[in-house]
This record gives C-alpha cells, structure tokens and sequence, in this order.
C-alpha cells in the first residue's frame, strides 16, 4: 500500500469517525475529492482491514451508507463503563407488526390491520417510539394515509445490509403463518373453524335427543317392558302353588 492509499484510507476513517452515524458514498467521495467507484474501493479496503485485524471497532454498509461502529462481542465491556441503556422489549404483537412493515413497505395501518385481523394504532406507534419505523409518506387515496417503512436502525438492530436481504417466505410458509393468524384470531374472538363446527354438532337449547332404540328398531314392537326380577319370582311361584298370592 503506497502513501496514497494510507490517506485515503485516514481521511475515509476520519470522516466515519467524526459523523458517529451513517454517511453516503458521495460524501465520502467529495471528501476523498474523487469519484464514487474509487471511493467505494478506499471504503471497502479499510473494512477489511479492520475486520482482519480484529479490531474494536468495525465499519458497516447499510444501504449504500457506511458507518462506524462498535463490534456486538464487546457489548458486555462496554456496558461496564457506560449508563446502561434502557431495554426495548419488542413483544410479539410488536414483531408481527415490524415483520409486515419490514415485507410489504411501504404499507398503511389498514393493510397491517387486514393482515393482523386486529387494531395496530399500538404497535405502529411503538415502533416509530423506538426508531425501527417512521412515516416514509401519504398514499394517494381518500383521506392520504400514512404509508411506514422500517429505518436504518433496524437494519443495525436486526443485522440486515438491506432491505432486500431479508430472508424470503416461500408459500408453504406464508401459508402456515396465516393459518396460525386464523388460528389466533379464531382463539381471541372465541369463535372456531368450520372442521370444529361439523365435527361436534351441538343440540339446540331446550331440545331432548330421539330415543336411541325406537319402538320396532329391535325386534320387540308391541311386546311389554320385561318385568323386574322380584316381579318374576313372584309369578313364577304362583304359577306352582297357587294359594300364594303374589
């Protein structure tokens, strides 16, 4: 590496330094004072350079931005000697609502609602709180609803170069997520599948079930109840001597 590329790779280090959030390629090549391409090739040599050497510190692309930033493995050193940041907890509503945002944005609440089958004013509003979503516009329909879109945090939180490197549903799978939606919704409202109806059919209020053995169905239509055996002793006894009376 000729003296060149050390100050490139200086002033590129320098400038990641010093914003302490994500900067765009073209700022990075108007501080280099040279083209993109090249820029990106500085860029991308000092990355590697400080993830060869192990370094404390690491350099990340998010979307065609870079950024400098800490290694997750020193988390727990850092933490000793900083405020302890407070915990955002990302309940399962919250996440089912960011995993629709983060695959259909931009998309409106009443998408995110059709699809969770319930009110997700809560969640969305969650979720701009802690930085993950924000308002990326207004559709162009009656009333100009908010359309959301996940942000760079999340891309930093969840450990995502892009959008686009999300990890694909295939079919099967989305069909099994809106079965277990259904399944949820079906539980919350207290209300059951058709297979549940037809395979346990319940008798109206007040309704008495038919007699299982109808008169005729075995064989004794027209015939007395058999008489108790107490009955038919007595008979039987009357039958042989009959000065007893039953």
């Amino acid at each position: 590496m000729n003296e060149e590329e050390k100050k490139q790779e200086s002033v590129v280090e320098a400038v990641l330094f010093t914003m302490g959030k994500s900067v765009e390629l073209r700022q990075i090549a108007a501080a280099l004072d040279c083209k993109e391409e090249e820029a990106r090739e500085v860029v991308e040599r000092l990355r590697k350079r400080y993830q060869d050497e192990d370094r404390g510190m690491q350099i990340i692309e998010l979307e065609g931005c870079y950024q400098m930033c800490t290694r997750s493995e020193y988390y727990e050193q850092l933490i000793k000697v900083a405020k302890t940041p407070k915990k955002q907890t990302l309940t399962d509503v919250v996440l089912e609502t960011l995993s629709i945002i983060a695959y259909k944005q931009p998309v409106t609440k009443a998408e995110i609602e059709k699809i969770r089958g319930v009110s997700s004013d809560h969640a969305v509003n969650r979720l701009v709180e802690y930085g993950l979503v924000y308002e990326a516009g207004r559709l162009d329909a009656p009333g100009r609803p908010a359309l959301f879109a996940t942000t760079e945090e999340f891309l930093r939180r969840f450990g995502v170069d892009s959008k686009k490197s999300l990890p694909s549903v295939t079919p099967d799978q989305e069909a099994e997520i809106v079965y277990e939606v259904q399944e949820e919704v079906n539980y919350k409202f207290g209300t059951e599948t058709a297979e549940d109806a037809a395979g346990q059919p319940e008798a109206a209020a007040g309704e008495t079930k038919p007699d299982e053995n109808p008169a005729g169905t075995d064989g004794t239509e027209g015939k007395a109840p058999a008489a108790d055996e107490g009955t038919q002793a007595a008979a039987e006894a009357a039958k042989a001597d009959p000065a007893i009376v039953a």
